[in-house]
């Protein structure tokens, strides 16, 4: 029988309930029932003996496990993990045993204080079968006065349809990396590694356990980032399955995200009258920036009558399997359509979609609501309500904007089964959609040609459709308010997104700046379009190339539109995502041919898969790692399984002309590497009966090919700088943790510095280098990689044209002169600063 504890106050301070802390999780009680305390004291102690079982990285918090089994999480301020561990001084380990009392962090409060919305610091009580018997309150003194009083908790019974994890079982702790946790698309790629066999898979959280194979059982648990989960698994293939859940959780996604702009304040409950100048103005937050000027064009949700009586047992069951499949079929193919077009937000967001289709507790609790003698439209609603309820009820505005997904999901699948609601008028030139809210599905399906902008009622920043907003450069505002819907279909409207407001009578004056603004906006972009196919040439007679970052032929032929000398990279992994076998090497020979041969003579940069890491391919038998940023990615894993590199290598080798192809190795570290690669290529040549070769190069993406540049240049053609990852390998930053995201700069002087090392091992050799990371489109930085001595940028294509402009203005002479002092400071705020003054934009 587990004993009552004791727990005394940690801190010097006043107590306070948990459901008064600022911060919705906490106050919601997600993570548990517990109390707070206003710090008054800089140290925090221990409230009772025990181990500490995790320290959070940050020092920020930890979670102390009791001698009687309690799990009791304390977590010191709000959003205080953004500090990065600044303020915070841990005097134990992980692992440490602790008495009650004892020391266990010291706090700077002044400092922390300043930086965090507050210092409230909660004690939850997460695990170990006990309840809150007795809570404290007033002033407490730290080690003497009781905080908590807990007692064994009555047993209650398992969740329905969760796995028990029986003494057979095989079990392993996993910390999640992805960004903001399991919400939607991580929760998918869960559950596709969880239904990938036959085992079956819980996980366990915060004494609550999900099959993993239901994606909203997993959004369900309220997962964080960087929290530890319990992975259980039990069956014939148990062990492979634990390996690939573990790593799916592991993995982090979101690699290269459209992050949300900084959002502006929340709408106030009434219009903003505005400032005398025009009429009323309505507030919200910016979930995609820009300024639009059109009719509005309102979507009014219609809700699909649909009868709870069913036809049948056998006949609804029928209907029911139809309409998943032809849901799925639907999804499926604007997915594969959204991969086409590189579209990787949208081809992830229909991604989850896919997955919430297969989703067995949606499935099985529509199945149990037919069997009851509903039809099978009313049984589908009732169980996407449900999870709607649960997850808008869990306190995470992140998962909330998830029911916008289920509910989309409900609209598919209804229609599939002929319940449509009442059609929508069709979008004007210049059309401004108002809603109360949007689905993926709504954006996606309009005109991208007549959508000038958008703006919701609800909705989030961090929501599926504001992240579609963005990637498709619609300026959007949501959360506006009901004032919103006081608009009329037709009305002009002002949309500026980067102030957060929608002025629904725009002034003469408004009127005319805003006509004048968007048409220098315009003009600017035909101008840069028209110049576009002229050479990138600097002031001083210099040529650079201007490339393109692609994915496939479609690309291809827009990279030439857009004016693009080549291709800077060809990222091969669209060949290889979305699919249950690796292509053969006739199918790879063929799609890189299609994007030779659209490129009419100009040369093309394709790098060899570069899978592992954050990019986990299904039949690819990679084994689970703990990190795995360093474990098998790039061509270490083309190495570890030769059979799949000579397959890309044979595809590659069968283009024509050979000329026009350039192979970039990926995640080199060292000439082995190279050299191996090489004489792999040499082998497959001569067995192919090749006379000619292509050229060789490698990507510079991890410090030590910068600090080995000159030597690898003895054995390859040329170079290309991956600063993506340069950046986070070489600044020790994860660039998926969004509290290091503002850090995470390539403008940095030690980025800076390994860009001229490798431009300079490589003039050792004569040999020439590009660079094709994010850096490559960042206008500011531009000036600095001219003066390094790179000699090709490659950007996605609608930025060729701007990058082509930039150059023309610059000088390389002077470049090179200037770039030297940049070298020498010690901070990227710092480069940033001076090479704005230098080279003002305004020189464009």
């Amino acid at each position: 029988m587990s004993e009552a504890l004791s727990l005394l106050a940690p801190f010097d301070g006043i107590a306070m309930p948990l459901q008064a802390v600022a911060d919705p999780v906490f106050a919601g009680l997600v993570l548990g029932d517990g109390l707070a305390i206003e710090p008054l004291s800089a140290t925090l102690l221990a409230p009772c003996d025990g181990v500490l079982s995790h320290l959070a990285r940050s020092a920020h918090a930890l979670t102390l496990t009791a001698p009687n089994g309690a799990e009791l999480l304390l977590h010191i301020g709000i959003d205080t993990v953004q500090l990065q561990g600044q303020g915070f001084n841990a005097l134990v380990r992980q692992g440490d045993a602790v008495r009650r009392g004892q020391p266990l962090i010291v706090v700077d409060l002044d400092w922390v204080a300043r930086r965090a919305p507050s210092l409230q610091t909660m004690l939850v009580l997460t695990g170990g079968g006990f309840e809150i018997a007795g809570r404290a309150s007033g002033r407490l003194k730290a080690g003497r006065d009781q905080f908590l009083q807990l007692a064994p908790a009555r047993p209650t019974a398992s969740a329905a349809g969760v796995v028990s994890p029986a003494a057979a079982a095989l079990r392993a702790r996993a910390q999640v990396l992805h960004r903001n946790g399991l919400h939607a698309r991580p929760s998918a790629l869960v559950q596709a590694a969880a239904r990938a066999f036959a085992a079956e898979v819980q996980l366990e959280f915060r004494g609550r356990a999900a099959n993993a194979r239901s994606m909203t059982a997993l959004m369900g648990l309220a997962v964080g980032e960087l929290d530890e989960v319990l992975v259980c698994a039990r069956g014939a293939d148990a062990e492979a399955a634990l390996q690939a859940v573990v790593q799916a959780l592991q993995s982090c996604s979101g690699a290269a995200p459209v992050s949300a702009p900084p959002a502006s304040q929340p709408a106030p409950a009434a219009p903003d009258d505005g400032d005398g100048d025009g009429g009323q103005r309505l507030r919200g937050i910016c979930a995609a920036p820009g300024l639009a000027l059109g009719q509005v064009l309102r979507l009014d949700r219609q809700v699909a009558e649909v009868p709870q009586q069913g036809l049948g047992l056998e006949t609804e069951f029928a209907r029911l399997a139809s309409a998943l499949k032809q849901t799925r079929e639907e999804i499926g193919a604007a997915m594969a359509n959204a991969a086409e077009r590189q579209a990787n937000e949208e081809r992830d967001i229909y991604g989850a979609h896919l997955a919430l289709a297969d989703d067995p507790e949606l499935i099985a609790a529509t199945e149990q609501a037919v069997l009851r003698g509903d039809s099978a439209g009313h049984a589908f609603r009732q169980a996407i309500g449900a999870q709607c309820e649960l997850l808008g009820g869990l306190g995470n505005a992140l998962l909330a904007e998830r029911v916008n997904d289920l509910q989309d999901l409900e609209r598919r699948l209804l229609a599939a089964l002929g319940h449509r609601a009442a059609g929508q008028p069709s979008l004007g030139p210049a059309s401004i959609l108002v809603a109360d809210d949007l689905a993926p599905s709504d954006l996606t399906g309009l005109p991208r040609a007549q959508l000038a902008g958008l703006a919701t009622v609800h909705g989030g920043a961090t929501s599926h459709v504001a992240i579609l907003a963005r990637a498709m450069g619609i300026p959007a505002l949501v959360a506006m308010g009901p004032a919103l819907l006081g608009l009329r279909n037709g009305q002009q409207v002002l949309l500026d997104a980067d102030r957060g407001r929608l002025c629904a009578e725009p002034s003469a004056a408004q009127l005319s700046a805003a006509q004048a603004q968007l048409a220098a906006q315009a003009a600017q972009r035909a101008e840069m379009l028209r110049s576009a196919d002229r050479p990138a040439q600097t002031l001083d007679g210099q040529h650079i190339e201007v490339a393109a970052n692609i994915a496939n032929e479609a690309d291809a032929r827009e990279a030439l539109r857009c004016g693009a000398d080549g291709v800077g990279l060809l990222r091969t992994e669209f060949l290889f995502i979305d699919r249950n076998e690796m292509p053969d090497s006739a199918e790879q020979a063929s799609a890189y041919q299609a994007v030779i041969d659209a490129l009419q003579g100009r040369p093309a940069i394709i790098r060899t898969m570069d899978v592992g890491g954050d990019k986990s391919l299904p039949y690819l038998s990679l084994p689970s790692e703990d990190n795995p940023a360093l474990g098998l990615r790039g061509i270490r894993s083309g190495l570890a399984q030769p059979e799949l590199l000579d397959a890309q290598l044979r595809g590659l080798l069968a283009v024509r002309p050979l000329a026009s192809l350039r192979i970039l190795i990926p995640m080199v570290a060292e000439v082995g590497e190279v050299l191996r690669v090489r004489e792999r290529i040499e082998a497959l040549a001569e067995e192919m009966g090749l006379a000619e070769r292509p050229q060789l190069g490698v990507m510079i993406e991890v410090p030590s090919a910068a600090l080995l540049a000159d030597q690898l240049a003895r054995h390859v053609d040329f170079f290309s700088i991956g600063t993506n990852d340069l950046s986070q390998y070489t600044l020790a930053m994860d660039r998926c943790h969004a509290g290091l995201a503002a850090r995470l700069d390539p403008m940095h002087p030690a980025l800076l510095r390994l860009i001229a090392m490798t431009v300079e091992g490589a003039a050792q050799h004569g040999k020439w280098v590009g660079l094709c990371g994010g850096m490559a489109s960042d206008l500011e930085a531009v000036p600095l990689l001219l003066g390094l001595g790179v000699s090709e940028l490659s950007v996605s294509p609608p930025l060729v044209p701007g990058v082509k402009a930039r150059l023309r203005t610059l000088s390389r002479v002077q470049c090179r002169a200037d770039v030297q002092a940049l070298l020498r400071l010690e901070s990227a705020e710092a480069v940033r600063a001076t090479a704005r003054a230098r080279w003002p934009m305004e020189a464009q």
